[in-house]
């Protein structure tokens, strides 16, 4: 098979999978990266290789940036102490645990288990992204979870570069490595910004939406190849320019590059998801013959035991940051104690994923004295272990460990949505009470009535605590409201099957009938 017959097959599977994690309601990370490992395991089929490269360059900046772009500043900022805390905290905690384990069970030089400990240290991006959202929990939580992934690649890329250096330099300096670590996310931020403040002006002058989406879709590479170039945080790079362009999105484009936009990146993010969770199963059989030789019941033992320990360093962590620092009374002042529950989905919610199995895979053959690289085959093999436990384990016990605790959506956004809607409508009756007399009566009146109708909804709404059973929003209003619009649809297909009318103005009823129908769906 040639490369575009194996992306075809691939993504067939991909899609099929999706399916499938739909009907027996499990993450679809999980279920993709189970289809995977088994279609690697079939015997005859050509082997698929991931390429760090196309990972670190052509995978992770177009993963990382929509997650970025549509993050909320706001949550971002209100947590940014929890979020570091796990970001830098955690991944430097869990690449020292780790290195320590791996040295006294196995005799890993210290430089290789170091390389071992960052390259296992960080929660994946699209893991969490994945599976958070697709779960009611309290925004909170997928705030925290969100921002921790798209940071510690950072730290953990600057730590497994440093322990890499190490290795092939055969010196170490704490104090250089300290200074190199803010240098390094200084720039990347610095260059991250710079990519989003010039993506802002150019999209600001244009309205186009398939030129904007393009650019849109170079902007994280225009951020992550320069950051690298300049030995900084390519990854860093990218997230402060998503998170940039995410503030000034609503200002700077119009609703239809929007709208277009929305759907391109979630068409784009679903596809590489795919891929990638796909190709980290297909590994699994180019990492077992490379380790040919070795007691494979030892080596799952040892796999076993460093992703366990990759799970309980996670939890002791989460849960000691979260509660030691409360016991002061200003800050529990400030930060109240979290509920027990809360914090337990946190710690438990740490998949790792494509980066981890990119950075294992992108380590050198040799050393510069030609000697082979100390135990490269074996950080491989613990690296998809550490993968397939998390995300197996952790991916497929979240959802029922939720239900088990009772966390439920805190509801909060749908307040918050109630009530910027509402203000939102006041300010519009306000406005059209100003300029009654410069447009004709009858006009300002029935839209003023349409605005009077919408505020009397949103009240009533409010006034039942969000009740979707009373009021105007009652179910049975929004079935007749979905029927009339099935009947406008089906009306306009038969003047177009009649030859009244043209495919071209079908489109143009149908697309107000679907933003109206989407309008209907959407969440109060």
């Amino acid at each position: 098979m040639n490369q575009a017959e194996i992306i075809c097959t691939l993504l067939i599977v991909v899609a099929a999978l999706a399916i499938l994690a739909k009907k027996v309601a499990l993450p679809y990370p999980v279920l993709l990266v189970i289809g995977g490992l088994a279609l690697g395991l079939v015997p005859g089929l050509p082997a698929v290789q991931l390429n760090p490269d196309m990972v670190f360059l052509f995978l992770l900046p177009p993963l990382l940036y929509p997650a970025a772009l549509f993050t909320s500043w706001r949550d971002f900022r209100a947590n940014l102490s929890q979020i570091s805390l796990l970001a830098i905290g955690l991944v430097l905690f869990t690449t020292a645990f780790v290195a320590v384990l791996a040295h006294t069970l196995t005799g890993l030089p210290w430089a290789a288990a170091f390389v071992l400990g960052a390259i296992i240290s960080p929660t994946d991006a699209v893991a969490a992204t994945a599976i958070a959202n697709r779960l009611r929990v309290p925004q909170r939580i997928v705030t925290v979870l969100e921002g921790e992934s798209l940071v510690n690649d950072a730290t953990a890329l600057v730590a497994y570069r440093f322990a890499i250096a190490a290795i092939m330099s055969g010196r170490f300096s704490l104090s250089e490595a300290s200074l190199r670590f803010i240098l390094v996310a200084l720039g990347g931020t610095g260059i991250g910004l710079a990519i989003g403040w010039l993506a802002s002006h150019v999209q600001r002058r244009l309205d186009d939406p398939p030129v904007q989406i393009t650019i849109s879709l170079l902007t994280p590479f225009g951020a992550y190849i320069p950051a690298e170039r300049l030995h900084v945080s390519g990854v860093l790079a990218v997230v402060a320019a998503g998170l940039f362009l995410g503030w000034r999105t609503p200002q700077i484009l119009t609703s239809r590059t929007r709208l277009n936009l929305y759907v391109f990146w979630e068409m784009m993010v679903f596809l590489l998801n795919g891929l990638v969770f796909v190709l980290i199963g297909l590994q699994l059989p180019r990492i077992l013959h490379a380790l040919s030789g070795q007691s494979l019941k030892q080596l799952v033992w040892h796999g076993v035991l460093i992703s366990c320990a990759a799970i309980v360093v996670r939890i002791a962590w989460v849960f000691t940051v979260t509660y030691l620092p409360r016991m002061s009374p200003a800050w529990r002042k400030r930060d109240p104690y979290p509920a027990w529950r809360n914090v337990t989905i946190v710690a438990w919610t740490g998949m790792r994923g494509v980066v981890s199995l990119a950075a294992a895979l992108a380590l050198p053959l040799t050393l510069a004295d030609g000697r082979t690289f100390p135990g490269r085959d074996f950080i491989l093999f613990i690296t998809f272990c550490v993968i397939l436990a998390t995300l197996v384990l952790q991916g497929l016990s979240l959802p029922a460990l939720i239900r088990r605790l009772g966390v439920v959506d805190d509801g909060l956004a749908n307040v918050e949505e109630r009530a910027a809607r509402l203000k939102a409508n006041e300010a519009a009756l306000a406005y059209l009470r100003e300029v009654d007399s410069q447009f004709p009566p009858d006009i300002v009146e029935r839209l003023r009535a349409e605005y009077d109708d919408r505020i009397r909804q949103l009240e009533v709404c409010a006034s039942t605590g969000g009740d979707r059973t009373d009021g105007f929003i009652a179910p049975s209003y929004q079935r007749l409201q979905q029927d009339a619009l099935d009947v406008e649809r089906r009306t306009i297909i038969q003047l177009r099957d009649e030859y009244v009318i043209n495919d071209e103005v079908l489109r143009r009823i149908q697309s107000d009938l679907d933003h109206a129908e989407a309008r209907l769906q959407a969440p109060e």
